[in-house]
């Protein structure tokens, strides 16, 4: 694809699901017209959201001398963020694909900073960097750090480390695209945990990482966005997305190897993240809803108290017990985390 700087070659491709974002578009897409980066291009897919998005992100890029590299893709119905990035992946040309939310923004370098580094270091199928956590309301902005591993071959040790110390921060990594395909990498179809489940894909099949230790990128916490609207039964996403989860990873020849990995992250992410969404999503959370959460992970990890990442923390063992036995005591604790850690949905 040649735009208008003589581009034959593209090395990442930006893929943004657009809806309701007419507040934070314009700054969004500003900050990819600003990118240092020349050789990339930028796939909108248009979700039939309910205001003027799509119009803005024109009118931003109209007679700007990298609008040839902006796409809107326009599926026939709303698809949710999840498969938004499913339809446009196909499209993507570049050489590395990577995902930013339209209510965000990046800092001007962070596509070449990025870029170079993976190349630096032989290709790698993913490189990182952290980011910032933004809020509308004036508070403080918090830095958002990903485990710190060593980069180059991605051993098992490095691995394992990033699994059971997992967050899912899916737009600070660049992907090389030719590696997703490999691996079928894609979101769920479920409206919940879609990221977690892509980034977790990753990190499972990867064979070589590079980092960079700065945050380019700004995550904006606002009102009505998904992470911060209720939902009382999104918990039965969350389990459906994270048992499709364990079934790629053996699906993929990878569970026998990070079984104690993985099932460690079925047991936190699952479970656990499962039962605070619940009840911080409902006003009275019941105990038959816990114990439906509890024999989905019974189905998924049986034998879970053996899992030696369990057995080596005290905390998750006591939390465990708790949220199985005295599920009256565990609501309290579980709404004290979520406020804790701004978990919002």
């Amino acid at each position: 694809m040649e735009n208008t700087f003589g581009i034959t070659m593209i090395k990442v491709s930006v893929i943004l699901p657009v809806y309701g974002v007419a507040e934070y578009i314009v700054k969004c897409t500003q900050s990819l017209l600003n990118q240092t980066l020349q050789e990339m291009e930028f796939l909108f897919v248009d979700d039939h959201g309910p205001d003027n998005s799509i119009e803005l992100l024109k009118q931003t890029i109209a007679g700007h001398p990298r609008e040839k590299q902006f796409r809107i893709l326009t599926p026939e119905h709303n698809l949710g963020a999840g498969m938004a990035r499913n339809f446009a992946i196909p499209e993507a040309k570049g050489e590395y694909i990577a995902f930013v939310d339209s209510d965000d923004w990046v800092e001007p370098d962070m596509f070449e900073r990025l870029y170079d580094r993976s190349k630096e270091k032989g290709n790698a199928d993913l490189c990182i960097c952290q980011a910032s956590k933004d809020y509308l309301d004036g508070t403080p902005s918090q830095i958002l750090t990903n485990p710190e591993i060593e980069e180059g071959a991605f051993s098992y040790e490095k691995r394992a480390f990033f699994l059971t110390h997992y967050v899912s921060y899916f737009w600070t990594f660049i992907y090389k695209r030719e590696f997703v395909e490999k691996h079928s990498i894609r979101y769920p179809e479920d409206r919940s945990a879609d990221d977690s489940f892509f980034l977790a894909c990753a990190l499972m099949t990867a064979s070589s990482v590079a980092r960079v230790d700065a945050p380019f990128y700004h995550y904006l916490i606002r009102p009505g966005s998904v992470t911060t609207t209720k939902d009382s039964v999104k918990y039965k996403k969350r389990l459906a997305v994270f048992s499709k989860l364990m079934a790629y990873a053996k699906a993929q020849g990878v569970y026998e190897e990070l079984q104690p990995e993985i099932d460690f992250l079925y047991i936190k992410k699952g479970y656990l993240s499962s039962l605070v969404n619940y009840t911080i999503n409902a006003l009275e959370p019941k105990r038959e809803v816990f114990a439906e959460i509890y024999q989905a992970l019974l189905t998924e990890v049986p034998d879970y108290r053996q899992n030696r990442y369990v057995k080596n923390s005290k905390a998750i063992r006591a939390l465990l017990f708790i949220c199985h036995y005295c599920p009256s005591l565990a609501i309290p604790l579980l709404r004290f985390y979520a406020k804790r850690n701004n978990v919002v949905s």
